[in-house]
C-alpha cells in the first residue's frame, strides 16, 4: 500500500483554502492600481499576473515569520503585478525627459523663493501651457509610479526579505533611514498633495474615491496626486 504524506496534503489544502479566500485582494489591488496606469493597461492582467503572486505567497508563507497570510500575500501580489507592467515599459524617452526638466524647475523654484512650486510658476519657467505641465505630470507619474511606490509603501518595501535571506543588517538600516526621510518630505508638502497620498496609500482608495471626498474631479485628484510625485522626486533627486 502506497504511504501518504499526510502533512503535504493538508499544507495542499490550506493552500487552496488561502488562495480561495484571498482571490477578491487580487483584483482590489489590481483595479487600486489601474486607476494611474497607461489607457491601454489591461486589468484583467493585472489580476492574472496577481493570482500568480497569491499562488506563490500561499506556496511560500511561513507563519513563523510573524507577518500575517493577508500582509504577506499583498506583497507578493503587488509584487507581481509591478513586474508585469514593467515587462511592458510603454515610457518613451521623451517622458524620462520633461520629467527631469520638471523635477528641476521644482528645485530651482523652491530653492529660489523658500516656498513651494506652483505648477503656474513651473509652466512659466518651463516656458509651456497649463495644460501642457499637467500632461507631463501625469505621463511622469505613470512612468515613475512604481518605485516611489515601493518607498512610500512599507508593504512593498519588505518583498526581498520575505522571499530571500540576503538582507543585511546595513541594508535594513538603509532602507529604513530612506522610508523616514520620505515620511519627513511628505509632511513637508502642501496639505492637499498630503491629503491625497494619505488616502490613496494609507487608506487605499481609488482616485475616484479620493475625489468625492475631496468634491472634485478624478483628473483634478489625478493632477494632484502626480504632482506630489513629481514634488517628492524634485526634493529627493540626492
Amino acid at each position: 500500500m502506497m504511504a501518504y504524506d499526510t502533512a503535504a496534503v493538508g499544507n495542499c489544502g490550506d493552500q487552496e483554502q488561502m488562495i480561495r479566500e484571498h482571490s477578491e485582494l487580487v483584483r482590489r489591488i489590481a483595479y487600486h492600481l489601474i486607476t494611474r496606469l497607461p489607457a491601454s493597461t489591461e486589468v484583467e492582467d493585472l489580476i492574472q499576473s496577481g493570482m500568480m503572486g497569491l499562488l506563490e505567497a500561499a506556496r511560500n508563507f511561513d507563519p513563523s515569520r510573524g507577518a500575517s497570510f493577508s500582509t504577506f500575500a499583498g506583497i507578493r501580489i503587488r509584487g507581481a503585478m509591478i513586474d508585469e507592467v514593467r515587462r511592458h515599459d510603454w515610457t518613451p524617452r521623451s517622458v524620462h525627459q520633461k520629467h527631469r526638466q520638471v523635477t528641476q524647475a521644482i528645485k530651482e523654484i523652491e530653492n529660489e523663493t523658500g516656498r513651494h512650486a506652483e505648477p503656474a510658476q513651473i509652466a512659466e519657467r518651463l516656458g509651456i501651457s497649463l495644460d501642457e505641465y499637467h500632461g507631463i505630470v501625469r505621463d511622469s507619474a505613470v512612468s515613475k509610479l512604481f518605485s516611489l511606490d515601493e518607498s512610500i509603501d512599507d508593504s512593498t518595501q519588505p518583498r526581498r526579505a520575505l522571499s530571500e535571506d540576503a538582507m543585511t543588517p546595513d541594508d535594513v538600516v538603509e532602507g529604513d533611514q530612506f522610508r523616514q526621510e520620505i515620511a519627513n518630505e511628505i509632511r513637508r508638502l502642501p496639505e492637499r498633495e498630503q491629503l491625497v497620498l494619505s488616502l490613496y496609500y494609507e487608506r487605499e482608495l481609488n482616485l475616484q474615491e479620493i475625489g468625492a471626498v475631496l468634491g472634485v474631479s478624478e483628473s483634478r485628484v489625478c493632477q494632484i496626486h502626480g504632482q506630489a510625485l513629481v514634488r517628492l522626486r524634485a526634493r529627493m533627486a540626492n
